[in-house]
């Protein structure tokens, strides 16, 4: 079993921790982790590729072992976050590497192929939006109401994503065995995430979120333009990010691989080797 490093880096001059395996001199891949997760969400997933490729998963600002100054001191968007991830990345030496994005990770991952499209050499997404296509209205319409227009009235709905039963809801909605999800994932995203002055922090990233859409014109134009491949691998049953949101990406990736999987928003708690055996294969066809 490959050894997994748990270290940090002082990036803009906050602690970000990530979680990195692998040979070096490998070919790197970078693992980008959603809401109200962390890293933590790849623990099983890194052993599975280190073997062969070096993996680098880092925690948000705000999220996970990383720091989390309070909203009143950080402006916490997700273009601040990219810039982070970006510098980070820097640090590491990381000049080409696969992008594997869930969720968050995506409008992060999004932002980071854009400024260095040259660095990218694959996509994964599993459960990312790229398109406007596959957001499911019943969870997003609270989220667009409380960026269009924040105030008591549209806060009160959105605040209840930070409770307990709606994190232990995204891992376990959609799975047909949800005892194959240890509840070891909703504790720990509820604990970090119930830091005080959090609330704050996450609050700013939903406002921030309408503001990632302006951002697949140009992602589709890149698909066209770069021919990077690109695999999603999508938990078909989620309802936050429905299985349109992957099949959206057959329409610009030149090299497009899709695979809808009978799971969740967190497919790697039930389905972790069903993944890893399509990321494992797809690499392989990518790096040969």
């Amino acid at each position: 079993m490959p050894s997994v490093h748990h270290r940090t880096a002082t990036v803009g001059g906050h602690r970000i921790f990530y979680r990195e395996a692998g040979p070096a001199d490998a070919p790197a891949i970078v693992l980008l982790h959603g809401y109200p997760t962390s890293s933590f969400m790849f623990r099983g997933l890194i052993p599975l590729l280190a073997d062969d490729y070096r993996v680098i998963a880092p925690d948000h600002l705000g999220f996970g072992h990383s720091d989390a100054p309070l909203a009143r001191e950080f402006d916490y968007t997700f273009d601040a976050l990219a810039g982070l991830t970006s510098e980070l990345l820097d640090q590491l030496g990381l000049d080409r590497y696969a992008l594997y994005v869930q969720d968050y990770g995506a409008p992060i991952g999004w932002r980071l192929a854009l400024r260095h499209p040259e660095r990218i050499s694959a996509l994964v997404t599993q459960n990312g939006n790229g398109y406007e296509d596959g957001f499911v209205e019943s969870f997003w319409a609270d989220v667009w109401a409380y960026g269009a227009n924040p105030g008591p009235g549209t806060e009160a709905a959105v605040r209840t994503a930070l409770g307990l039963d709606a994190i232990r809801r995204q891992y376990v909605h959609g799975v047909p065995d949800p005892s194959l999800v240890s509840p070891d994932t909703w504790q720990h995203d509820f604990s970090r995430v119930s830091r005080e002055g959090n609330d704050e922090v996450q609050l700013a990233l939903f406002r921030d979120y309408r503001n990632n859409r302006p951002l697949y014109p140009p992602l589709h134009d890149f698909l066209r333009t770069s021919g990077v491949p690109v695999l999603a691998v999508w938990g078909r049953n989620d309802e936050i990010f429905g299985p349109a949101g992957a099949l959206a990406f057959t329409r610009d990736a030149v090299d497009a691989e899709v695979h809808l999987v009978d799971g969740g928003h967190f497919l790697l708690e039930s389905h972790l080797d069903v993944v890893a055996g399509y990321l494992r294969g797809f690499l392989g066809r990518v790096w040969g």
